[in-house]
């Protein structure tokens, strides 16, 4: 069997965690019962699971356990955060603000909503991928609902200052949103001290399950009200029908209680290796640094390369190297990513962009191999475009 490529792609998805499978088999064979189910054992096995693990991830943004909804993942999130505000708070108002950089999870809920007759202001970001208070408090409206902003991007890692957004928030009394699917586990996230009034969260982003995520929805100081954008059974409160997977919410804890108790470690490991990797591939010259230097997540690394084709490069990284471009959401379309663009990144270097995403696994051997491959590429590269 032919070894597999070395895995740089932990913003698009992660390995699971063999301790997150372990908590979550017993939920899939022995106590597979309906946490909706409440005349028998089998049910009450589930639902004593599903609260146990909604406590976990109350614990762990600082919030009270009725306070956590349930949903497939960050986009069902996103979708009811946006959508479900938008139809709540109608009769307030019909504007919305987030930033240019959002992931698409958020960008096309907020265009949806303009085709209802929503006004939305796209915040531009500085060239380190920052908003600027200034222009949010601007941007700001008698109208204004609702404002949205990224807690960590997925293709730069650029992390906002939440808690000084969420003061400008509170200060408007507009409810605050952020999109948090990079930051749970890997840096910390406390909706009290930064005023977040809706947070949408997701496991596999973080060495748990895919399709399961989290949605934390405000019940005082304000309490948030959200109209339902899926109907049925009225599980979760009314706001989320549908039957809850308990073997997935069970990894999705565990995995959030994984990386919290790694987090501190974890992050100053990654972030050496990082910091390791940029070092040995600025030497070339010619390599352009995407996003702020410190102010971005412990495990990303996202460049723009002179004078090569980033398709070329891309390709000669295979079958070695597992790394994409930007967004594995939009890895399929042929434009250059909004966020690069967004940054005033050249249309030439956006395309020709490398995201390093590393991990929990990666490790120091992973990044020599993969910064020697890398250097070695960009040279063959240039050289063959010299002669060109």
């Amino acid at each position: 069997m032919s070894q597999r490529p070395i895995y740089l792609d932990h913003h698009a998805t992660t390995p699971m965690d063999e301790r997150v499978l372990e908590a979550m088999i017993p939920y899939f064979t022995q106590h597979f019962g309906n946490p909706s189910s409440t005349t028998h054992i089998y049910g009450w096995e589930s639902e004593a699971a599903v609260r146990k693990a909604r406590n976990t991830l109350a614990d762990a943004v600082n919030c009270s356990p009725e306070e956590i909804i349930f949903t497939s993942g960050a986009t069902e999130a996103n979708n009811l955060a946006i959508k479900g505000i938008a139809e709540a708070y109608f009769d307030k108002g019909q504007h919305i603000i987030t930033v240019q950089t959002e992931h698409r999870a958020v960008l096309e809920p907020c265009h949806y909503l303009e085709k209802l007759g929503f006004e939305i202001t796209l915040l531009s970001v500085q060239r380190n991928g920052l908003i600027d208070f200034d222009e949010l408090e601007k941007a700001i409206r008698p109208d204004t609902i609702l404002i949205s902003v990224m807690a960590a991007n997925n293709e730069i890692g650029v992390i906002q200052p939440l808690a000084e957004i969420g003061q400008i928030c509170h200060d408007h009394q507009i409810l605050f949103h952020s999109d948090a699917a990079q930051a749970i586990g890997k840096i910390p996230l406390d909706v009290q001290t930064m005023n977040l009034d809706v947070v949408s969260l997701t496991a596999h982003k973080i060495y748990g399950p895919k399709g399961i995520g989290a949605l934390y929805i405000r019940r005082r100081n304000p309490r948030v009200r959200l109209a339902a954008q899926l109907h049925g059974g009225g599980q979760e409160r009314g706001i989320r029908s549908g039957t809850l997977g308990t073997p997935q919410i069970v990894g999705f804890a565990k995995a959030v209680e994984l990386g919290l108790g790694e987090i501190e470690s974890e992050g100053k490991r990654q972030s050496r290796l990082r910091d390791y990797l940029w070092h040995r591939l600025n030497q070339l010259g010619g390599i352009h640094l995407n996003g702020h230097p410190t102010q971005r997540l412990p495990g990303n690394l996202n460049i723009s390369v002179e004078k090569v084709d980033g398709s070329a490069l891309l390709l000669g990284l295979q079958p070695t190297v597992a790394v994409s471009s930007g967004s594995a959401c939009s890895s399929v379309k042929t434009t250059p990513s909004h966020v690069l663009m967004a940054l005033g990144c050249q249309k030439s270097l956006a395309y020709s962009s490398l995201r390093f995403g590393l991990g929990r696994f990666t490790t120091t051997q992973d990044i020599e191999q993969v910064s020697e491959l890398t250097i070695s590429t960009i040279k063959s590269l240039r050289r063959a475009t010299i002669q060109l």
